[in-house]
């Protein structure tokens, strides 16, 4: 139902980004999408190409007057950066040879990428699995949430963890402190010992990961199915966040907890409210996900972001030409990235709820998608 694809290298001319799927009659601007790419490009801890960059969608089709026609939307994102590696990403054969970057980098696709493309140089490999392509997908992202906001479903992230200093557990999360802080954490206290923990790897030529919360409120229950394995909404989200670049572990609710509870501690309780006529949970370990399919309450999706893989002081390698041990290539990177991962997690996040929306309640128009889901509340 909402689908897309993004092309594009990091270092390239620029990003695009085509979305097939979003009804006609929804309002969308490119000023709405700017502001989740600039969220994407704050963090402390991230490099010099965020000073560079100052990304901004184009529309160039699918949107008339403000709204969207019920065709393909698609997406421009220049790469300032570009200018400086015209010659090295040149479209056309150059006059010169261009050097081969051979060393590997441990951690990244440099060698298995370059084994399966039977490349000799490991420059397409790491341009295309570079991180930069996420700016295309938090711009589809933002177009599912304007979709999303329709029918009151909003979705936030914030920093649970970096370098092993934690965040508090079973606090109310204020989302507009979280938008204030420079590591999207809303405890001042928490922040501060997380900026030292990123100045610490910062001054030791290391990086470090960490951990970042999604949360989607507003959502009905019904979303997904349990009648077939690629239809379960929990396997739909936990593919699309552990798609992002240096994910490597994504929990829906208390996810990993649950195994050391009992069953009688592990589920939610489930309540009626005769007087909203309401159906809610006395807890949500669950994360808004039960048998595959929404349960009315919050998702809530955990993120372990690895430290990243290049780094200032190299770690020893091979070369991928000859073969001899040599020190790991070192491409401008960030020290962390884990503030910046969360808004590529809601991005995901609601790439994934609004397909699961339209597969649900249909409509070419944004006001037949609306009466189909009204019309489904008052059932």
């Amino acid at each position: 139902m909402f689908r897309f694809l993004t092309a594009g290298e990091s270092h390239g001319r620029g990003l695009t980004a085509i979305i097939e799927g979003v009804p006609a009659g929804l309002p969308l601007s490119e000023e709405y999408i700017a502001r989740d790419l600039a969220r994407r490009q704050g963090g402390y801890g991230r490099s010099a190409r965020m000073k560079i960059e100052q990304d901004r969608a184009e529309i160039l089709s699918g949107v008339r007057h403000g709204l969207t026609m019920g065709s393909p939307i698609s997406l421009l994102i220049w790469n300032r950066d570009w200018e400086n590696w015209k010659e090295a990403m040149s479209i056309s054969a150059t006059e010169q040879p261009v050097e081969l970057l051979t060393r590997l980098r441990p951690g990244h696709a440099d060698l298995p990428g370059a084994i399966k493309y039977s490349m000799e140089d490991i420059r397409p490999i790491l341009e295309r699995a570079s991180a930069r392509e996420t700016a295309a997908r938090v711009a589809v992202g933002a177009v599912a949430k304007r979709l999303l906001e329709e029918f009151g479903i909003e979705i936030h992230s914030h920093t649970i963890a970096i370098a092993g200093v934690n965040a508090k557990e079973g606090q109310d999360i204020n989302w507009a402190e979280v938008e204030k802080s420079s590591v999207r954490c809303a405890d001042t206290e928490v922040e501060k010992a997380m900026m030292a923990a990123i100045d610490e790897a910062k001054e030791a030529g290391d990086s470090v990961g960490g951990i970042f919360q999604v949360v989607a409120t507003g959502v009905p229950i019904g979303l997904g199915s349990h009648v077939h394995w690629d239809r379960r909404l929990d396997g739909r989200l936990a593919q699309a966040v552990m798609s992002i670049n240096a994910v490597k572990g994504v929990e829906i609710g208390a996810g990993f907890s649950l195994a050391d509870l009992r069953g009688s501690q592990a589920h939610d309780i489930i309540e009626f409210d005769k007087t909203k006529r309401e159906w809610r949970h006395a807890t949500n370990r669950a994360g808004g996900i039960e048998g595959g399919i929404t349960n009315g309450e919050p998702i809530v999706v955990n993120a372990v972001v690895k430290p990243i893989p290049t780094l200032a002081k190299p770690l020893p390698s091979v070369d991928l030409k000859t073969g001899e041990t040599v020190q790991a290539h070192v491409e401008r990177s960030d020290v962390c990235v884990v503030p910046a991962a969360g808004v590529i997690g809601e991005a995901m996040l609601a790439i994934v709820l609004a397909d699961a929306l339209l597969e649900k309640f249909g409509g070419d128009h944004l006001k037949e998608t609306l009466r189909n889901y009204q019309s489904y509340l008052e059932a």
